[in-house]
């Protein structure tokens, strides 16, 4: 990061090829579409670049970098519309969906009517439950470092884990054994 503060391009590419990926992974869990995972994680990245010499080496890079696009993540949430839209990636999926002609059609709508209901639940979690559980149960990290990127207690995120497993246990009773 010191050499990104100190503009040496070579190591910014360096950032991004190495964590596009997770952030983008990170950010699509948040958000659950793919074109605004993509926009979302394009700002991570310039804002890492335009902010590079505010990063402290005393923190660790990558809770820095969670922090930043957990911000654009929770952003772009809050400036969504509430009437939902069926999104290109959902619409392509439904068409390959429909048109695939391998597996069983009964066991392929159960897998497909399972999957949109841990989606459809876990979007319907607070804003701070759902990152919470993404960077624990997706990103795996510790509890110390999810309370640096969400800038709150160890104890809060285990609060917010407790509220979003309970709700969703509580939406996904009929899947559960």
């Amino acid at each position: 990061m010191r050499r990104v503060a100190e503009g040496d391009e070579a190591a910014f590419t360096e950032l991004v090829g190495k964590y596009k990926n997770p952030v983008h992974a990170f950010v699509y869990r948040m958000l659950g579409d793919t074109d605004e995972a993509d926009d979302v994680a394009q700002e991570v990245f310039i804002k890492l670049y335009r902010t590079a010499d505010l990063y402290e080496p005393r923190a660790k890079f990558t809770t820095w970098l969670f922090a930043i696009a957990n911000h654009l993540a929770t952003d772009r949430l809050r400036k969504r519309q509430r009437r939902r839209t069926f999104t290109g990636n959902e619409a392509e999926t439904a068409i390959q969906n429909a048109t695939d002609p391998k597996g069983n059609p009964a066991q392929r709508l159960a897998g497909e009517e399972q999957a949109a209901a841990v989606q459809r639940a876990i979007g319907q979690l607070p804003p701070d439950q759902r990152t919470a559980l993404v960077l624990c149960e997706y990103e795996e990290m510790s509890y110390a470092e999810i309370a640096e990127v969400m800038r709150c207690s160890v104890k809060s995120v285990e609060s917010r884990l407790y509220r979003a497993k309970q709700f969703l246990r509580d939406k996904l009773a009929k899947w559960l054994p």
